[in-house]
């Protein structure tokens, strides 16, 4: 069944990225769409299972990998503040703005903030996609988003484990630092010193394909790592992928990797979003979904658009950055999830979120087409 359902998702996610193209939409939104049409929503030919699960994991840990080979490291170095301002940007408008909304929904104090908290998370695997498509992941745009999207998802987990200590969770918020910034500084002195050497020696073993074997060695250790950590596995193989493209194999496991990558595991992440869809109950919190949609949306923009503009960006580009920040994906998925164990979500309201959080993954690629289109043409005249 699995080997049927495979070929199912690879032959309509591509037939539906490449009518998205012709339409002049990133192809990644028809990959998406289908996955809802696939799914128990509507024809019911593709369920989700822990297999489909496994896939679509390792679909977007490949998928920030090649995103980290393709990142120029000097430019990640010069968009520092920009990422900064950004990430902050995105952070604190949805936070108080989300915050106001649940006073608004008679929520409780507590269950405000955690709205707010939930609304500041983004997810750059869908951007990163669309970027790519449009010749703008290696730009000062793209880096600045990617060096978002790390202190975005840093600073929202850890501001999570500080609201989780007072709904009586039990959280460490000391110790929860501490092994983020060990992460972190692990990560980097293993990516100078020994990614390079371990490259070097595994590269030599007489049997095939030893090269993109070691860097997805590479790629799993660090993913893996990360989420152990607290950080998630996405921005563990993005830092692999950067460790890897300041070698000498850059070309050599970009080219394969994205060959792996895209052939099967990312198809199968991008249709698997919209398969887990559920759509049961929808007409009941439509009104509800419609207000936190456009709260999750125009918050997210605003405020990386800001961030962005404050660091020097034009409109056109800031806008575009913004735009690139809106999608919530699978970050805000294990929020929301979290948060109905807590009890910091009822029911319904979770229902809702999880209808908001593919909302603003889905137009996150139109957006960022018209408004990085703008941006083109502004450079160009």
């Amino acid at each position: 069944m699995l080997i049927l359902q495979l070929a199912i998702i690879l032959i309509a996610s591509k037939v539906a990225g490449s009518l998205s193209v012709r339409l002049k939409q990133p192809s990644v939104l028809g990959k998406l769409l289908i996955g809802i049409v696939l799914g128990p929503s509507v024809l019911g030919l593709i369920n989700e299972t822990d297999t489909l699960e496994a896939f679509s994991q390792i679909g977007v840990i490949l998928l920030m990998f090649i995103a980290g080979l393709e990142t120029d490291i000097d430019e990640f170095k010069r968009t520092g503040k920009a990422s900064t301002y950004v990430g902050f940007g995105g952070i604190i408008v949805p936070l108080v703005l989300g915050y106001f909304a649940g006073i608004i929904l008679n929520l409780s104090t507590l269950e405000a903030w955690f709205l707010g908290l939930l609304l500041s998370a983004t997810s750059v695997s869908i951007s990163v996609q669309a970027l790519k498509e449009m010749n703008q992941l290696k730009t000062r745009e793209g880096t600045t988003i990617l060096g978002a999207a790390v202190i975005d998802d840093v600073v929202v987990i850890i501001a999570l484990a500080f609201l989780m200590s007072f709904a009586g969770g039990d959280v460490h918020l000391t110790t929860l630092i501490l092994k983020k910034v060990l992460f972190f500084a692990g990560a980097i002195l293993v990516a100078w010193k020994v990614v390079p050497w371990f490259l070097n020696r595994f590269s030599i073993l007489k049997v095939t394909e030893t090269v993109v074997s070691s860097a997805l060695i590479i790629c799993f250790v660090f993913a893996y790592l990360a989420e152990y950590t607290g950080v998630a596995a996405i921005i563990g193989a993005y830092i692999a992928g950067v460790a890897v493209s300041v070698t000498k194999f850059k070309h050599e496991v970009f080219q394969k990797v994205e060959t792996i990558g895209y052939s099967i595991f990312v198809p199968v992440f991008f249709t698997s979003i919209g398969i887990t869809a559920q759509f049961s109950g929808i007409t009941k919190h439509l009104g509800l979904i419609i207000f936190l949609s456009i709260l999750a949306i125009l918050t997210k923009l605003v405020g990386a658009s800001v961030g962005a503009k404050l660091a020097g960006f034009g409109w056109n580009s800031s806008l575009g950055i913004g735009a690139a920040m809106v999608s919530r994906g699978e970050v805000a998925l294990i929020m929301a999830t979290i948060g109905l164990e807590a009890k910091l979500l009822d029911q319904d309201l979770y229902a809702a979120i999880i209808v908001v959080v593919l909302v603003t993954t889905i137009v996150t690629p139109p957006m960022m087409k018209w408004l990085f289109k703008s941006k083109m043409q502004e450079s160009k005249s």
